[in-house]
């Protein structure tokens, strides 16, 4: 049963973290074509699919910690330090997404829609966007490296 919890695991990493990492890392640059140009009807479209991936994908990721802790548990290592620091960096790595990345998308798609328009908040700028972004995927890649090498696992697995 480890095998499969384990097998599902990294298949729902790959299919919902990968997708995420690739359209919140094109969105930042898409989004500087659409506020620079008026007639950026292709960027505003590309802005509007990338995070509509990012959002659906989002969702479809929490099936990664759902198999991650089958997968501790059916090997006896939920209180490892290493699986402890994996879900912390995990649950940080959801937030910046959720609490952050998708909201800011949200808000340079409407800035998008409407350039000129006044907007309460200070624009939007693609810098921290991106910047945001690769918080995300230094997360993501640390989380990564953690499983492979387990410090100070002794499962052997």
């Amino acid at each position: 049963m480890t095998k499969l919890f384990l097998s599902l695991h990294v298949l729902a990493a790959i299919i919902a973290v990968g997708p995420v990492s690739v359209a919140a890392s094109m969105f930042p640059a898409t989004l500087r074509r659409a506020l620079g140009d008026a007639d950026a009807g292709d960027a505003r479209t590309a802005l509007r699919t990338l995070h509509r991936i990012c959002r659906v994908y989002a969702g479809v990721g929490i099936a990664v910690p759902l198999f991650g802790f089958a997968t501790a548990g059916s090997l006896g290592v939920l209180g490892d330090a290493w699986l402890i620091t994996s879900i912390l960096l995990t649950a940080a790595a959801a937030g910046v997404l959720v609490l952050l990345i998708l909201p800011a998308q949200d808000r340079a798609l409407a800035e998008a829609a409407e350039p000129h328009a006044p907007s309460a908040p200070a624009p939007l700028r693609p810098g921290r966007l991106a910047m945001l972004t690769g918080v995300f995927n230094l997360l993501w890649a640390t989380v990564t490296v953690l499983m492979i090498i387990r410090p100070g696992s002794t499962t052997g697995a």
